[in-house]
């Protein structure tokens, strides 16, 4: 039941949880009254084995417990199934999740991209609840992350011209104070939004902030940048999603900026090469 290309995996993973897996899914298959309903799948981190329960289909998520883990359920729990796949059961102890099924095979990435600019335009709205006030704030992630930006990029030798980091210091003048306490996934593009059947789009694995809901445009652009062969398409991708989100064009712009090149070091440190090159057209055409 466990891929192969799960366990040479090269993510770094707990090799006693990768070793006791099998028997922690024969047990959690037991203890929810599960069956086994077809090919397992897997990511970086999880495996997902769809399965059914009394007709009912669903799929098995197991991960190593960590904290993360333990923020996505309570992410799930919070949204309840709006906007998001619904949480049906969860150990988070053991890393184990039980939710509704979704179309493994038909993500936001199936879409063209002006349409998937749309769809996660109006998923971040519609997720934009009032959020608990123990969510963290993006304005309190964004001053966090302001004061290290230059000696990050003093210390990787100024991989890139002064004016671009000038311009994200700027731009996080407007982002390290808010006043909206809506609630913000963290983690919004393409491949987290799968198709369903109770709303037409559902997210997955969503990160719980609160905030300005714009936090995470750059990623939503920067995973399709392969798809807007020019500035100009840059910007008309924006345009569509800002206007389904109904957010404000210029603090969004703010956020797209910042947090590019706070990818854009991260990679860098990272050993990334692609994502970098991304960073650097998005940023580019919008200053």
């Amino acid at each position: 039941m466990i891929p192969e290309t799960f366990r040479n995996s090269p993510i770094p993973r707990d090799q006693d949880w990768l070793a006791n897996l099998p028997a922690a899914i024969e047990h959690r298959l037991a203890a929810w009254d599960l069956r086994p309903d077809g090919p397992v799948r897997h990511g970086s981190h999880a495996l997902v084995i769809p399965v059914t329960r009394e007709s009912t289909p669903l799929v098995l998520r197991m991960n190593a417990p960590s904290e993360d883990v333990t923020a996505h359920i309570e992410a799930l729990r919070f949204w309840r199934g709006r906007g998001t796949v619904h949480l049906v059961d969860a150990d988070p102890t053991a890393g184990a999740m039980l939710l509704e099924r979704l179309d493994l095979h038909h993500s936001a990435l199936n879409l063209p991209s002006e349409e998937a600019m749309e769809v996660l335009g109006v998923m971040a709205r519609r997720l934009a609840v009032p959020a608990p006030p123990t969510a963290r704030s993006t304005a309190d992630l964004a001053l966090a992350r302001a004061d290290s930006l230059e000696s990050d990029w003093l210390r990787q030798n100024k991989p890139f011209d002064r004016a671009i980091l000038r311009a994200g210091e700027k731009a996080v003048e407007t982002l390290v104070t808010t006043t909206s306490t809506l609630a913000v996934n963290g983690d919004l593009h393409s491949a987290q939004v799968l198709a369903g059947t109770r709303e037409p789009w559902l997210t997955v694995d969503p990160i719980l902030l609160r905030g300005d809901i714009a936090y995470d445009l750059a990623r939503v652009l920067w995973t399709r940048l392969d798809d807007m062969p020019d500035d100009t398409a840059i910007t008309d991708h924006l345009d569509i999603v800002v206007t389904a989100a109904n957010l404000n064009r210029d603090q969004a712009r703010n956020w797209i900026v910042f947090r590019a090149i706070d990818y854009w070091l991260w990679g860098l440190d990272a050993g990334l090469t692609e994502d970098p090159i991304r960073c650097h057209r998005l940023i580019t055409a919008l200053t």
